[in-house]
């Protein structure tokens, strides 16, 4: 899934029934990556430095989630939405990717000095989405 798919989700579809169309909650989430982007790609090098992992993951959330590290948390930062950080290692313990598809995981996985990798939580479900770091100047 591309991060258009996943931001423009929502949008559009039920107009014909409200007043006010309801934007999807993934809007806010690109606002919010635009604004932590340097503070999670940080976290992410940290991570792959220290040898805790060479697949960091960052779990994009609005509610309460029980894995990972908070990193950036949405109410201190006043914004939408808290960020945690976790690993591939640790998706597989949780449960979350099965052992089994560690090596379709990896194939899919994008340079996470580019990229952030994230699982987006959201109410209808979660997805792991790719969205890049802005480039420097």
């Amino acid at each position: 899934m591309n991060t258009e798919e996943l931001f423009n989700a929502g949008e559009g579809g039920e107009q014909g029934r409200s007043p006010q169309p309801k934007k999807s909650p993934l809007i806010s989430l690109e606002k919010d990556l635009t604004f932590y982007a340097d503070s999670i790609k940080e976290v992410a090098i940290d991570i792959m430095v220290e040898g805790i992992s060479s697949h960091p993951i960052f779990i994009a959330h609005q509610h309460e989630v029980n894995f990972g590290e908070v990193i950036l948390n949405r109410e201190e930062l006043n914004t939408n939405w808290t960020i945690q950080a976790s690993t591939l290692e640790e998706f597989i313990e949780k449960g979350i990717i099965h052992p089994d598809k560690k090596e379709h995981f990896l194939k899919s996985y994008k340079k996470p000095e580019n990229y952030m990798c994230l699982f987006v939580i959201v109410p209808e479900g979660a997805n792991f989405v790719y969205y890049p770091y802005p480039k420097a100047d």
